[in-house]
């Protein structure tokens, strides 16, 4: 069971090499956060390599795949951000589908295929993996388009490209459609890095109504080679939820 610490949530207003320097520290060598064009990279990747830590993945710089007139500056942000991928060695880019307005879904879901399809070619190359990632629309995220992983596996399923995965947010999921457990085993294959939160109030993951242990256990049984991401928010002190992943 491999865990990456999202610096951004748990160390929330911290700097990031500040941030780095408490992954270590809490015994953990993978990290991931989310803007990379707002952190000083050259001095994270110095800090990251003096400390032996990892980078797994951050986001890119436009998550507009719902509008076909979008698409350009999609592109613009993946290339962009796999020059900045590289740099931190990380495996993975994360982008979110775009907004629910305009058109009638069925041409948002088209859009959303066509701009994975035109990214393919790019992250292949490179190496590295694209993850699409659903997010809840009830609480966090008003407004947003894709929000159920079994319309987004449809639509991986339709791109067809073994770099183009998802990225399964187990608290945002549990918000919207549930059945965790049943919808990573079914779709293992699909997924390219998992996030973890309590819900309700996305704290520390024993803190909610989901049972994280027979969870993992169930990824586990799967052999899952991703990484676990902890992207929560601590209600407590970060150093004591860390502690108790630890003990996992």
């Amino acid at each position: 069971m491999a865990f990456s610490i999202c610096i951004d949530a748990i160390f929330q207003n911290m700097d990031s090499i500040e941030a780095l320097d408490q992954v270590k520290a809490a015994g953990f060598d993978v990290f991931e956060f989310w803007h990379w064009h707002k952190k000083n990279l050259d001095a994270m990747a110095k800090r990251a390599t003096a400390l032996s830590l990892k980078c797994s993945g951050f986001c890119t710089t436009s998550f507009n795949l719902t509008s076909p007139a979008q698409r350009e500056n999609f592109l613009l942000g993946v290339k962009e951000s796999i020059v900045a991928a590289k740099k931190m060695g990380a495996s993975f880019l994360i982008t979110q589908s775009g907004p629910n307005t305009g058109e009638a879904a069925l041409y948002k879901e088209k859009s959303i295929i066509e701009g994975l399809k035109a990214a393919a070619p790019l992250v292949e190359e490179a190496g590295i993996n694209l993850l699409l990632e659903p997010l809840n629309a009830r609480v966090d995220h008003p407004g947003i388009f894709l929000q159920y992983s079994d319309e987004g596996f449809e639509i991986l399923s339709c791109v067809g490209s073994p770099n183009i995965k998802m990225l399964f947010d187990i608290y945002h999921q549990q918000i919207t459609e549930g059945d965790i457990i049943r919808r990573i085993t079914s779709n293992i294959d699909k997924i390219g890095h998992i996030h973890c939160a309590a819900n309700p109030g996305r704290h520390e993951l024993d803190s909610g109504e989901l049972d994280y242990k027979r969870i993992f256990d169930a990824i586990n049984s799967l052999g899952y080679k991703g990484h676990l991401g902890m992207e929560y928010f601590p209600a407590n002190p970060a150093a004591e939820g860390l502690k108790w992943l630890r003990g996992l």
